[in-house]
């Protein structure tokens, strides 16, 4: 992990604790980069429930309840599908908060619509919900290593724009 992830861990680990809010992590292309980022921090236990990394569609469907209408419209690396994947991790495991990507990593996968390197990740909070779609491909450990730090960010964004609305 870089300095900046191991940073953002810790950061990431004392917002939760301040605010006494339970998170959930739903990923597909990072396999479960995000939640061991997350839980290199000791103490995470306080607040992280668990992930889910939901690599196929049926899984997404069935465990997260990503609709089969959005994935058959929008596909399974689509802003529609990462929002109801937070979402659905946030029910199934009664969590307040969730973050969730889906992308394609590479090195093959990639379409002319989607190449590699398209990622779309989601942070959501009660019913709040943000994305971040990142494009480019920088081979395949990058992307996922890239997808993961934007994650952690995304995450804490996500409350340092209720502290500005407030």
């Amino acid at each position: 992990m870089s300095v900046e992830g191991k940073f953002l861990s810790k950061e990431i680990s004392e917002l939760f604790w301040k605010e006494n809010l339970t998170l959930a992590t739903a990923e597909s292309c990072t396999a479960g980069n995000v939640a061991a980022a997350i839980t290199a921090v000791a103490g995470t236990s306080h607040f992280f429930k668990g992930g889910i990394i939901a690599y196929s569609n049926k899984v997404k469907e069935n465990l997260l309840g990503v609709s089969h209408e959005t994935l058959e419209t929008y596909g399974a690396v689509s802003e529609e599908t990462v929002i109801e994947m937070v979402k659905g991790a946030m029910k199934s495991m009664n969590s307040d908060c969730a973050i969730a990507t889906s992308g394609i990593a590479g090195p093959t996968g990639g379409t002319p619509d989607k190449p590699v390197g398209t990622i779309w990740i989601a942070a959501g909070c009660k019913d709040k919900v943000i994305t971040l779609k990142i494009e480019g491909d920088e081979g395949r450990n990058k992307n996922i290593a890239n997808a993961t730090q934007n994650a952690l960010r995304l995450l804490r964004n996500l409350f340092q724009n209720e502290e500005n609305e407030q």
